[in-house]
């Protein structure tokens, strides 16, 4: 989806605010989902923290942390391929020619592939952290 953008009169689907989000929430299903098929019921220790008692303190903090994974990973690829476009628009605005916009082009298929990995390797890795064993 984000390399699609480079060709000419396409937008790149991730530079929509919708997209980003949806992916974004597809991952917070998901997560919680492997949660919840590894351990069941005691999912929840993960939100609780270590002791009883300071579960009033952790449950608010894991909350707010989990809904923020959602928006930090929606924004980061939605932010970054939406900057892509507007430089490349100001670039082919400003110089009407197709060679000058070219290095923006090349950069732009470089943070194509580093954003699809990050937003992978984060799903991954919050995937890993539902599975693993609250302490």
């Amino acid at each position: 989806c984000n390399l699609i953008g480079l060709v000419p009169t396409f937008y790149p689907p991730t530079a929509n605010i919708n997209t980003t989000v949806s992916c974004a929430l597809t991952v917070f299903f998901v997560t919680h989902l492997i949660g919840f098929k590894c351990h069941g019921l005691k999912y929840y220790q993960h939100f609780m923290g270590p002791v009883w008692w300071l579960s009033p303190l952790i449950l608010p903090i894991e909350l707010i942390s989990h809904c923020a994974r959602v928006l930090s990973l929606s924004m980061r690829l939605f932010g970054n391929m939406f900057g892509h476009e507007t430089v490349l628009a100001i670039f082919f605005g400003l110089a009407g020619l197709f060679f000058a916009p070219l290095p923006i082009m090349a950069m732009g298929v470089f943070v194509a592939f580093v954003q699809a990995f990050i937003f992978f390797l984060l799903s991954t890795i919050y995937f890993m952290l539902s599975m693993e064993h609250a302490h």
